[in-house]
């Protein structure tokens, strides 16, 4: 019998399986053990592992590479002979087709295996709530950290989810089986540590309970299926585990509440109050958007962890709107692009700086006015984009639109400017709730509940996309032309 050390992740089993393979060592004939520490005895930071290359060992079926990546991940301290003995059957029985055979015993055990990991790759991507723990006080760049407690070896196979996710931050995940850490360059592993060094929470879990708690729908609550979905085991590591038995509790008095209150808003009611109860409608009806007693802040912290549509998932953050809460005049875009995503800012990519031209040539000043996107995340797609090319902005679609729409009409509410100035066709439906023709329709326009004075004008992309010379310098001329009237 022969004693092997396969180690703890998918790369030194597979070195060691070759060289067993090489050897000729039956699956009878071999002990796999582990004899090293976590990360094979080296402390400290070790790399991202290299990708596995085709010509490095025997030529298996890619379905055998998918599958014993995934259920290497697992605890079951019988998983490397499982997989040897899998291995062993394809490349010296002849047997090239059985990770096709999902009935064959030893495969199925291998795909339970790996069901289960992927599970708890889902559950670690859902349940790790991140700390803020310092701030680059000449950068400013944040530094967060979690802590997590995984079932099964996920950490390297999760990191890549948070690295995309929030790569304009620095951050580490502090499990026992295993942490990562993220510098903005770089994705490192270290040793799991026994208790969580984290202590306390921050102020952005107050956000994070604000916008739990308003999505917190009790007209749709199933305890049984939400503790499915949100095993107790995790409870003792979110912040919004301390609200759930409350709002359990108060579920039946809230639903009939909700059936008994009338909540279409009075024909004739004044702006504010208009917009108010339309921003908590569309919020209900996207089951997401800002409470009623948000302040601009606190909107912003908890649209940051919006899922109300799938662009959070390709898109570095959220850029929520900035200026002064009390501005006068507020200005409305379409979304954010390259620039904007990753500087977490609306209007500063090319598009903002033709902005920037236009309010200074119509006498506007930035910093005194409210700046933001009708839709809070970047939508681009990596197959549309050239490999090194900046990221190329796609036009968001009407669903997109409606789900951020309970965050501008909050935003509205909570600003109340004089004037409102609606950037292209996307701006415009949102806010209007139809179909607009921004050329020949511009200029003031009658929405009476939205502001004071309403205009709508091009968005600054339209105008980079016009051929240079005279034709830019016309549309330019005319779209200063349509700011101006926010300051006549």
């Amino acid at each position: 019998m022969r004693s092997i050390d396969p180690g703890n992740d998918y790369e030194s089993w597979r070195r060691a399986a070759r060289e067993l393979l090489v050897a000729g060592v039956a699956p009878g004939e071999v002990l796999f053990e582990r004899e090293q520490g976590l990360f094979g005895g080296a402390g400290g930071l070790r790399e991202e592992p290299a990708p596995y290359r085709a010509g490095d060992a025997a030529k298996v079926p890619a379905a055998f590479v998918k599958l014993a990546r995934a259920a290497s991940c697992h605890r079951e301290e019988g998983r490397w002979a499982l997989l040897y003995r899998i291995l062993w059957r394809i490349v010296k029985g002849g047997e090239r087709d059985l990770c096709e055979i999902s009935s064959d015993l030893d495969v199925a055990k291998a795909l339970l295996l790996g069901k289960n990991v992927r599970r708890e790759i889902h559950k670690m991507h859902a349940f790790v709530r991140f700390r803020l723990v310092a701030t680059d006080g000449e950068s400013g760049r944040e530094t967060y950290a979690a802590w997590f407690e995984p079932e099964h070896r996920i950490v390297e196979a999760a990191a890549p989810f948070f690295r995309k996710r929030f790569a304009n931050m620095n951050w580490s995940i502090f499990t026992p089986l295993g942490c990562a850490h993220w510098n903005g360059e770089q994705l490192a592993f270290s040793e799991g540590l026994a208790a969580s060094p984290l202590n306390g929470g921050d102020s952005m879990e107050d956000f994070w309970k604000t916008y739990y708690r308003s999505i917190f729908n009790p007209a749709r609550l199933k305890v049984k299926m939400m503790r499915t979905e949100m095993p107790a085991k995790y409870w003792k590591n979110l912040p919004e585990a301390e609200l759930i038995g409350p709002l359990i509790q108060e579920s039946r008095r809230r639903v009939e509440t909700m059936h008994g209150e009338d909540l279409r808003p009075a024909k004739a009611a004044p702006r504010n109050r208009y917009l108010a109860s339309l921003g908590e409608m569309s919020a209900a009806a996207a089951c997401s958007g800002p409470s009623g007693n948000q302040s601009l802040a606190e909107m912003a912290g908890a649209a940051a962890n919006c899922r109300a549509c799938p662009l959070w998932k390709s898109a570095t953050g959220t850029v929520f709107g900035e200026g002064p809460g009390d501005a006068r005049v507020m200005v409305v875009g379409e979304q954010p692009g390259d620039q904007e995503d990753i500087a977490g800012r609306p209007f500063v990519g090319p598009a903002g700086k033709l902005l920037d031209e236009a309010f200074a040539q119509a006498g506007l000043d930035r910093s005194a006015m409210y700046l933001t996107n009708a839709v809070k995340h970047f939508k681009w797609t990596p197959r549309d984009t050239p490999r090194g090319k900046v990221r190329l902005h796609q036009s968001p679609a009407a669903g997109e639109i409606e789900a951020c729409r309970p965050w501008l009409l909050g935003e509205l509410h909570r600003v109340a400017p004089e004037v409102l100035i609606l950037l292209g066709a996307t701006a415009a439906r949102s806010l209007l709730g139809r179909e607009v023709k921004v050329v020949s329709g511009r200029g003031l326009i009658d929405a009476p509940k939205l502001a004071a004075r309403v205009i709508l004008t091009v968005h600054p992309s339209y105008l980079l996309r016009l051929p240079a010379g005279e034709v830019r310098q016309a549309a330019f001329a005319a779209f200063v032309d349509d700011l101006r009237l926010a300051s006549a």
